[in-house]
């Protein structure tokens, strides 16, 4: 999935690790990526947390996309600042599931994201 997934390449984003309900993804923040205060803007944080959670929804193999995200922000990040997008599922239940994504820069937490994944085939059965 993460192959074909032209938005995040384009930001540079890199996955760095996938397995079964979980996914790693790292992005520098860049000079473009930053706002008026001199902070990088939330909806590139919020993009590279979702790209983790996307490829941690869709590890086990029917198409997957997010029903509902939200994202609190803990601290800013800055220009030149190397991101790290932690994904784990919490939980799966008939087509649904619940994702935690943790973004860090080192030890520092710089977001939580919570994500609600919906499958939208499950083998046997059609949406």
């Amino acid at each position: 999935m993460f192959d074909g997934d032209r938005a995040s390449q384009a930001l540079g984003i890199e996955l760095v690790e996938t397995g079964p309900g979980l996914a790693r993804a790292r992005m520098r923040i860049t000079e473009a990526m930053v706002n008026g205060h001199g902070t990088a803007h939330g909806g590139y944080i919020f993009l590279l947390a979702d790209t983790a959670f996307a490829c941690a929804c869709n590890s086990h193999g029917p198409t997957t996309v997010a029903a509902r995200a939200d994202i609190t922000f803990v601290r800013p990040a800055r220009r030149g600042d190397l991101l790290i997008a932690s994904a784990v599922e919490r939980t799966r239940f008939g087509r649904s599931g619940i994702y935690d994504v943790s973004v860090h820069r080192g030890d520092d937490l710089i977001a939580e994201f919570r994500g609600h994944s919906r499958s939208l085939t499950v083998e046997g059965v059609r949406p």
